[in-house]
């Protein structure tokens, strides 16, 4: 497969959509059988290059935890094509749907087609997985994909093209790599569908590029995922399950747990138990191979000046673990803290963390808890820990979120079953489920007449027996 891999080649995106626009007009919808075997021979190519795509994300990262990249890149999308290949005929089929009383005699359903070419665009902070899940899910619809991953993980997009060339013609799955001029003219393409997954403020851009040709948007963007722990908890299960969720890839996680809300009476047991359990993890500290650095210098700095200014305005910041201050002895490394006193005068109450950094907020009472949750916008998840009571189920009915995990944090994604999409400013859209099959579908429907047509009697010249029957069908 080759990539298109310099903004010198912007004027050959077009080409490369017709290209792929043809050939799914030429060969229509591929069957089950050849759908299935390139599923099959996709896990299979991803699982033998374990080890190379642990390298490839390691050398774009500056150190990524080799298990975290198996976990959630590697294992993420093997399991999610298993998901895809045991469910598929399922998802295929004919669905039978009601059929009016006077119609009867006959009979309705939907099938469902794929669209035609669907574009992706990915982000750097899972450049595996949340490239090619969307990516997969669209093939498993039938139908052609172009993928634009970003472009700050060379190392990785190289290694995508050329496992998935052994795989795809590039007139089925083609990878297009290069700038922001070629991403800004790639979500300007005409495609049949666009998948976005990064930034709100990119993806505001990518719909707006996108409506230029009324194309289908699915937006997966972020937001502050709030985490919400009831009053009065055995804490050291929400700390631990709290600190997998923030710092799983350092927090560079869309949906790990961006802020606490914790008990004004737990805060101090909490930051001991979360303190504890980081140093658990972590037992070599900031250093250890489990613990991921910050993607780049820019990013880290972007971390550091939300801390500045969070202290300058009366923040308390506290490392935890082991050894915060090894950090320093590795690039673009940061260790894991808290953030207590903090205030809507601070950025970090506002932007999205997006690294190994946890604030905490105190509440009174469980309508605390959600007056803080709703004063932002929707986020992308939440957690809550708690008995299923009345302030749990008050949480489920008054917060509105793209999903939630209950005792846990961040184990819906793993849910194969289950969508995965945001809401309002975290996202528009699902995939994942048998909603990701139908996102990538046209859900067509078809009535076939039967013998006896009595719709025949709603025919002009109106007879008598027409107020009769408008009368049955008005009732």
């Amino acid at each position: 497969m080759d990539a298109i891999s310099t903004t010198r080649d912007v004027d050959r995106l077009g080409g490369l959509l017709a290209t792929q626009r043809a050939a799914f007009l030429r060969e229509g919808a591929p069957s089950l059988a050849r759908r299935r075997a390139e599923l099959a021979r996709f896990r299979a190519t991803i699982v033998r290059h374990r080890k190379d795509i642990e390298d490839a994300i390691n050398a774009d990262f500056g150190h990524r935890s080799r298990h975290e990249t198996a976990i959630m890149e590697v294992g993420g999308v093997a399991e999610g094509t298993k998901y895809l290949l045991r469910n598929l005929r399922r998802f295929m089929a004919p669905t039978r749907r009601h059929v009016a009383l006077h119609m009867r005699a006959g009979s309705a359903r939907i099938e469902y087609q794929p669209l035609g070419v669907v574009g992706v665009m990915s982000p750097w902070n899972y450049p595996v997985n949340l490239a090619l899940m969307p990516a997969i899910t669209a093939i498993a619809a039938g139908n052609r994909v172009m993928l634009k991953p970003s472009e700050f993980t060379p190392a990785t997009n190289a290694l995508i093209a050329k496992m998935l060339g052994g795989i795809f013609s590039e007139e089925q799955f083609a990878v297009v790599t290069g700038d922001s001029d070629v991403g800004a003219a790639f979500s300007a393409l005409p495609f049949d569908h666009l998948v976005f997954t990064g930034s709100t403020a990119v993806g505001r851009s990518v719909m707006k590029a996108a409506s230029d040709n009324l194309v289908p948007v699915t937006l997966e963007l972020g937001g502050k995922s709030p985490t919400i722990v009831a009053k009065g908890q055995a804490l050291d299960r929400p700390a631990a399950a709290i600190a997998f969720g923030k710092l799983l890839s350092a927090g560079q996680t869309c949906i790990a747990p961006d802020y606490a809300v914790v008990h004004h009476d737990d805060i101090d047991a909490f930051v001991a138990a979360y303190d504890r359990k980081v140093a658990a993890f972590y037992a070599d500290g900031p250093t250890s191979e489990h613990y991921t650095s910050i993607f780049n210098a820019r990013h880290r700095a972007r971390l550091q000046g939300l801390l500045d200014d969070a202290r300058s305005k009366g923040a308390r910041v506290i490392e935890v673990g082991n050894r915060p201050g090894d950090a320093s002895r590795r690039p673009n490394t940061m260790a894991p803290m808290v953030v207590l006193g903090v205030t809507d005068a601070m950025r970090i109450a506002h932007e999205e963390i997006f690294g190994p950094i946890l604030p905490i907020l105190a509440y009174g009472d469980i309508d605390d808890a959600i007056a803080l949750v709703n004063a932002r916008p929707r986020p992308l998840a939440l957690y809550y820990f708690g008995p299923d009571d009345r302030d749990r189920r008050k949480v489920l009915a008054r917060t509105t979120s793209g999903n939630v995990t209950i005792n846990g944090t961040l184990l819906h994604i793993a849910q194969d079953d289950l969508p995965f999409g945001g809401v309002g400013p975290s996202g528009m859209g699902a995939y994942h489920g048998i909603e990701g099959f139908r996102t990538f579908s046209h859900a067509k429907g078809i009535y076939v007449q039967g013998r006896w047509n009595l719709a025949s009697l709603l025919h002009a010249p109106f007879k008598p027996p027409i107020d009769t029957i408008l009368d049955v069908i008005l009732r």
